[in-house]
């Protein structure tokens, strides 16, 4: 899919004789025109917020807080410039030296789709270099976004990086050269990942959990094992095209993340560190940022404020994606696996008894099953825009009992091969919450790609049968995409 993007903060910095737009503007909401590949065209709107550095006053190249119209920026060996020979859209910009850096103390909470970053060489100095890093993490560690940056003009000159994150994040400017040499910067213009501004920013955020033990023993279900699972999977999903393979991140499940980024959804892992909950400002990984909690396999019990979280997440509206494994699975020997840890949700959550109108039963079985729900041709799971399911296979699951009387919206989608399709020996099913959306698989095999942790014995069930039909469908069916 092509994109045209008329940018109007940026074209401002274009034209030499244009003024800068006021603080109040600095903030703004342009267009992306989007070709769809049919012939139409989406306008969607975007949002950007632009540093202009008009506000605030710094004399001094000590390291110093200034507040600008965005927010707090710490400017470290750096200055706002006003002389005639600083390089300006207006009438000061910031003036960077040696190894200095810009750095936001403060969070976008939209996440962030582009960067854009006007910049030139002070006065007469030579070339410089330069980075772009970002923090999702409040500026507990940056990472790198892009490649570095030569200054080489004494003009503005407009420096564009896809970042294609969502959630907080915030930014810093280093100067990498290390010399005296001067760089200008100016109109800083940061586009909302959420508003539709690349990548999987028109679609949904995916939270994939990694709190939970789930790669205790012989497991890997994370979507970027790494050393250990972080926030944002490497390399950037920004770089993902239709053409990259499952082994560009590394974790039983990859497959299934990339998947969903090709399909133009926003991904994200919520650390070992991490918390759940839901509604606490506090967390920049809270679930009210995201549009579906996905937890495949837990080897941990839920806390009483987990639960809370988890039942209010998918009562406003969210989808919760849940993956069991066989009885007698617990990889991390804490006396707990993954069947009784999701009953326990479900029964001893202080809300209320069976929400979902389902319960784990404590088997085990092997099998490979096409006794597919008959007489619903439409039902979005099973024949939805991702193919049709045929069949399911299991290599050491659990099965489910469905009880309509718990929760009327409950609904059986694949039993054991050769048995009646009734509210027993079930290995998948669906219901609705509130207004949120609960779709439950019973062994993990199904969509383990065969990646992982040097050592991990895993099995490739991801491409086999009908699987990735069937949990993208879901997947997209709990982001309410069908």
């Amino acid at each position: 899919m092509k994109k045209l993007k008329i940018l109007l903060p940026f074209l401002m910095l274009i034209a030499a004789a244009c003024k800068k737009q006021p603080a109040a503007e600095l903030t703004t909401a342009t267009n992306e025109i989007t070709n769809t590949g049919t012939g139409k065209f989406a306008l969607a709107a975007l949002v950007t917020t632009t540093e202009n550095f008009e506000t605030g006053t710094k004399t001094s190249y000590a390291a110093a807080d200034v507040t600008l119209t965005t927010g707090v920026w710490n400017l470290n060996d750096a200055l706002l410039g006003n002389t005639a020979s600083d390089r300006k859209n207006g009438i000061q910009s910031a003036r960077v030296r040696n190894s200095g850096k810009l750095t936001m103390k403060f969070n976008l909470t939209n996440g962030a789709a582009t960067v854009s970053i006007a910049h030139a060489k002070y006065s007469t100095d030579a070339n410089s270099t330069w980075q772009l890093w970002y923090s999702t993490n409040s500026g507990t560690s940056f990472t790198q976004t892009g490649t570095t940056i030569t200054t080489s003009s004494t003009t503005l000159q407009i420096t564009s990086f896809t970042v294609n994150i969502a959630g907080t994040i915030r930014f810093e400017i280093r100067k990498t050269d290390g010399t005296a040499n001067r760089i200008n910067f100016d109109d800083i213009a940061v586009t909302d990942f959420g508003s539709g501004g690349g990548g999987g920013g028109t679609g949904k955020k995916f939270l994939f959990d990694a709190t939970k033990a789930e790669t205790a023993g012989n497991a890997d279900w994370v979507i970027d094992q790494d050393a250990s699972p972080q926030q944002i999977p490497t390399p950037l999903q920004s770089t993902i095209t239709a053409s990259t393979a499952e082994t560009y991140w590394t974790g039983a499940i990859s497959s299934w993340g990339i998947a969903l980024v090709k399909a133009g959804q926003a991904v994200e892992t919520l650390p070992s560190t991490g918390t759940i909950t839901y509604g606490n400002a506090a967390n920049p990984q809270d679930l009210s940022n995201y549009n579906v909690f996905v937890v495949d396999e837990p080897n941990i019990r839920f806390t009483a404020a987990e639960k809370t979280a988890i039942l209010s997440f998918v009562s406003s509206g969210g989808g919760l994606f849940m993956v069991s494994d066989h009885t007698i699975s617990d990889r991390n020997n804490d006396g707990w696996d993954s069947p009784a840890i999701w009953n326990d949700l479900m029964t001893n959550n202080g809300t209320v008894t069976n929400p979902f109108g389902f319960s784990i039963d404590l088997t085990n079985i092997t099998q490979l099953t096409g006794n597919v729900l008959t007489g619903n041709a439409t039902n979005p799971i099973l024949h939805g825009t991702q193919g049709n399911v045929t069949q399911l296979d299991f290599h050491n699951g659990a099965t489910i009992t469905i009880n309509p009387a718990a929760n009327a919206t409950v609904q059986g989608l694949i039993w054991e091969t050769g048995v009646t399709q009734n509210n027993s020996n079930l290995m998948s099913a669906s219901s609705t919450y509130g207004t949120g959306r609960v779709y439950l698989v019973t062994d993990s095999s199904p969509m383990d790609d065969g990646t992982g942790a040097a050592g991990n014995n895993l099995f490739n069930g991801w491409t086999t049968f009908s699987h990735v039909p069937l949990f993208m469908n879901a997947s997209l069916w709990l982001a309410k995409l069908q």
